[in-house]
């Protein structure tokens, strides 16, 4: 066990390329990240799934990967289930980011050591949050902010913490780079082919 956990957060698509069936799409998706974080040095990898999504995640999950059960497929819920798990910082990707690059991750844990809390944007709109990651136990104002990966960016991330009694200032959360989301149709373009990995989800755009 290291001191640091990605885990990876199942929720449903709100998207799927025509003609492929979403399941299909989804679990692809899905298995192309847990792929990629499983090749992480010093990181250990995690899926954080409701119980819905349990099959699933017992699916793509790497041998002696755990799982972690979740009321909701939230953020904080994941890295909660992390502190519990006796990490020391943890963070929480979208299960929609195949062709993310590895080093993303590290630059994500990397403020980890002055800041509390890190944010990486979704690109290009900057709409949501492509990964979260957090000393733990998540602090408190995090927990009263219980940001959304869909919907919550840094700024809006920022000023939630400044809503909170004896929360920490703004500035610690630290900015880290952004990727892409598969989100919709325009997102498909930004998928880079040069890029090793994200196989499954290569494979089923092939064939449709």
């Amino acid at each position: 066990m290291t001191a640091r956990c990605a885990v990876v957060l199942l929720s449903p698509p709100g998207w799927a390329p025509p003609g492929v069936p979403v399941d299909g799409w989804r679990r692809a998706l899905a298995e192309d990240v847990v792929d990629l974080l499983a090749g992480l040095e010093l990181v250990d990898v995690a899926i954080a799934a409701t119980a819905a999504d349990m099959p699933l995640a017992e699916a793509i999950r790497w041998p002696a990967m755990p799982v972690y059960e979740v009321a909701r497929a939230r953020p904080l819920d994941a890295l909660t289930a992390a502190g519990a798990a006796g990490y020391e910082q943890a963070a929480v990707l979208p299960a929609d980011v195949p062709d993310l690059p590895a080093l993303l991750v590290g630059k994500l844990f990397r403020p980890l050591t002055t800041r509390w809390v890190a944010a990486a944007p979704v690109l290009p709109a900057r709409t949501g949050l492509v990964g979260l990651a957090t000393r733990l136990p998540v602090p408190e104002w995090l927990v009263a902010a219980d940001p959304d990966l869909d919907r919550t960016d840094q700024a809006g991330l920022r000023a939630a913490g400044r809503t909170v009694a004896g929360s920490a200032p703004h500035g610690d959360v630290a900015a880290s780079p952004g990727w892409h989301r598969l989100r919709g149709p325009d997102d498909l373009a930004r998928l880079d082919e040069h890029l090793e990995g994200w196989d499954n989800t290569r494979t089923l755009l092939s064939v449709g």
